[in-house]
């Protein structure tokens, strides 16, 4: 399974940002992925999770302002990410799993398979 994000850049508060993570090696689309972020001297946080059977999930310093989606005909992850602040700068990491944890996803230990990160920069 291999996992490529991209799409991170800069951008000033109140921006938007779309990122993409590529999936290859599943034959099932139904699986678990998520978007994870981490800053400078901060724990890994969960952004936001949709689940194989498309339910989502958010952080709630993110709701209302990031949207993930999929799209299965071409094997990509979206997180799209409006009224972006400086406190989203971090970098960002696509998650993937066959079936994670429902409760606990946020924590990342469900997941078995990560993309090698895209950087995301919101300036003041």
């Amino acid at each position: 399974v291999q996992l490529v994000e991209s799409g991170g850049g800069s951008v000033q508060s109140g921006g938007s940002l779309r990122l993409s993570c590529v999936v290859s090696g599943y034959t099932d689309s139904s699986i678990c992925m998520g978007w994870f972020r981490q800053a400078p001297g901060k724990e890994r946080e969960g952004v936001t999770v949709i689940f194989w059977n498309n339910k989502t999930d958010y952080a709630d310093s993110v709701k209302g302002r990031f949207t993930i989606s999929r799209d299965n005909a071409v094997s990509t992850l979206y997180l799209q990410m409006n009224n972006l602040k400086p406190e989203d700068t971090a970098m960002y990491y696509c998650a993937a799993e066959r079936y994670c944890a429902v409760l606990v996803w946020a924590d990342g230990k469900t997941f078995t398979h990560w993309g090698q990160g895209t950087q995301v920069t919101v300036s003041s």
